[in-house]
């Protein structure tokens, strides 16, 4: 079993993404394309957004800082730190309304074999 210092990357993420161009950083902490289950540390500079992307399977959003706000279609929810956003089935966005960092939990669908 390993261990993953979840604030430390929160303080390091944010810090890369206030810096870069894009306004973002993010680290995997679990998963990859052979797992189910994935979740990573994304930051966003405030003002910087995730574009509207499809949501592969089932996710949710807990925001580790700042204010965010998940928005899909004419429907938006915001959060903030320690509040958790259940990500719609459908093409969604993330904006960074302050500095902010979430941690993204996602299990992809599989297809029945």
């Amino acid at each position: 079993m390993t261990t993953d210092n979840v604030r430390e990357h929160t303080e390091q993420l944010l810090e890369a993404a206030r810096s870069a161009a894009s306004g973002r950083g993010a680290h995997l902490l679990y998963g990859g394309p052979e797992t189910t289950l994935s979740q990573t540390v994304i930051a966003l500079r405030s003002g910087a957004s995730l574009a509207e992307h499809q949501n592969p399977g089932e996710a949710t959003l807990l925001v580790l800082h700042g204010t965010v706000r998940l928005h899909a279609g004419d429907e938006a929810w915001e959060g903030s730190e320690g509040d958790l956003l259940v990500v719609p089935a459908q093409r969604h966005g993330l904006d960074a309304l302050t500095d902010a960092c979430v941690l993204l939990t996602a299990a992809k669908l599989r297809s029945a074999t």
